[in-house]
Parts: C-alpha cells; sequence; structure tokens
C-alpha cells in the first residue's frame, strides 16, 4: 500500500483550516492592542476601529507548596529551615 504526500502548500493551508479561528473578526481593522495584569490574569486586548474587542484572560497560578533547607551530609535527612510552607512564604 503506498500513501501520497501531500505539498507543503497544501499540508500548510489544512494546517491553517485545522487552528483555531475567531469567527467575525476576519477583516476588521485594528484601532489598537494592549495588555495589562489584574487580579492574577493577563488580559490581552485587541480593540478594532468599529468599536468590538478581542480580549483574552490568560491565568496561570503556580504554588510552591514546600521548600526546604536540608542536610544530607552524614547520608541521612536533616531538616535545616523551611522558607515555604503549603503556600505561605518566610522569605517575606
Amino acid at each position: 500500500m503506498t500513501t501520497k504526500r501531500k505539498s507543503p502548500a497544501k499540508a500548510s493551508i489544512e494546517a491553517q483550516r485545522n487552528h483555531n479561528h475567531y469567527p467575525g473578526i476576519r477583516g476588521k481593522t485594528v484601532h489598537w492592542a494592549d495588555h495589562a495584569f489584574e487580579d492574577e490574569m493577563l488580559y490581552i486586548r485587541v480593540r478594532f476601529t468599529d468599536g468590538t474587542e478581542l480580549c483574552w484572560r490568560i491565568g496561570a497560578r503556580i504554588a510552591i507548596e514546600e521548600a526546604d533547607l536540608s542536610d544530607w551530609s552524614k547520608g541521612d535527612f536533616s531538616q535545616l529551615a523551611t522558607f515555604v510552607s503549603r503556600g505561605t512564604n518566610k522569605l517575606d
């Protein structure tokens, strides 16, 4: 059984079709774009000249559950200090 490979141009067009597109914004003219950090969220906004706006709200939450300093010089664990425990930061 033989399979045909797609030309690079056709593969590129097919890849574009499989991406998420935003219906209703094709052909609009951008008036301005900006971003802002508020309440642990990143807002990316694109305002069009017709007064409509496309906005992405991106949130990422990374929390250190625990950070400690330990001594392994004798082959056993010996905790020397705890810097972060269950989201509380003792370095502030």
